[in-house]
């Protein structure tokens, strides 16, 4: 049995959320340099511009890239074989608390659907868990930004429906969408499981590495094929046209009732900040 202090659990949340919060990663930053090599408008081409010299801009002096500096998602792995010296939630949004403070991040949480107080830490973070195997705890962690949450959408497709269905519903998200969640962005699908898991595997499909391929034929084809249709819209960064709607499709999928074809669709802006750890 491993044992592990919580505090480590506080100060690992505590860096992330300012270094994902000030640091572009540098996958993303060489997707945006490349769709702006292929964008053929030519005020398409300064936007993304204008988003590689924030991007440097905020790495350089240790500012946020954005004044939307999220609601704070994790993601934790948790194994069998760890023993914690006290809650590991606590720990979590801890950590939330001091990097949102020591950060200088602005604190975009409220208490209550109608009331709307602000608890002036970011706290709570939203957090998964899943019990793992071995000695490890990994964390996944985001900041999830207010815009692009809001054009994210779940639908109960009917199987019938099938992949043609589901890439109508993108379309036509994407579409209504427009330049409000600051395109160019990341767009994550959940299918299957039920109405519930399918909006948590999108969010989790995200966080994947921005260069992978789905390993399965089936999503992988879906994958690129809603890519290149997306590009399509002529959308374009911040909505004014052009090639470059989307940087990155991602897909997850999960067993589901034999009566159902759940679908969520997350989008991401462009300010994509998220980073794994392992303990």
């Amino acid at each position: 049995m491993r044992n592990i202090d919580v505090a480590e659990v506080t100060k690992i949340v505590r860096d992330s959320v300012i270094k994902i919060n000030h640091h572009l990663g540098n996958s993303l930053v060489s997707l945006i340099k490349k769709a702006k090599e292929n964008e053929r408008k030519e005020i398409s081409k300064s936007i993304l511009d204008d988003i590689l010299n924030n991007q440097e801009i905020a790495k350089e002096g240790n500012i946020p890239l954005c004044q939307d500096t999220g609601m704070v998602v994790v993601y934790l792995e948790i194994g069998r074989e760890i023993s914690l010296n006290g809650s590991i939630y606590d720990a979590i949004n801890e950590g939330v608390r001091q990097g949102y403070s020591e950060g200088y991040l602005r604190k975009s949480v409220v208490d209550h659907p109608f009331d709307r107080k602000n608890t002036k830490d970011n706290t709570p973070a939203v957090i998964h868990t899943t019990i793992t195997e071995g000695s490890k705890i990994k964390l996944k962690i985001a900041s999830k930004g207010g815009g692009s949450e809001n054009m994210s959408k779940v639908t109960m497709l009917t199987p019938t429906e099938g992949i043609e269905g589901v890439k109508k519903l993108v379309l036509d998200t994407i579409k209504y969408a427009g330049g409000k969640p600051c395109p160019p962005i990341i767009v994550g699908i959940g299918i299957g499981g039920n109405l519930e898991k399918s909006a948590i595997i999108a969010k989790e499909s995200l966080l994947r590495d921005l260069n992978d391929e789905a390993s399965d034929p089936i999503i992988n084809k879906l994958e690129k094929d809603l890519y290149n249709e997306i590009n399509m819209l002529d959308i374009g960064p911040m909505g004014v046209g052009g090639d470059t709607t989307c940087l990155a499709v991602k897909i997850n999928y999960y067993p589901m009732h034999i009566a159902a074809l759940p679908v969520a669709i997350n989008i991401q802006c462009h300010s994509a900040r998220h980073t794994e750890v392992i303990i």
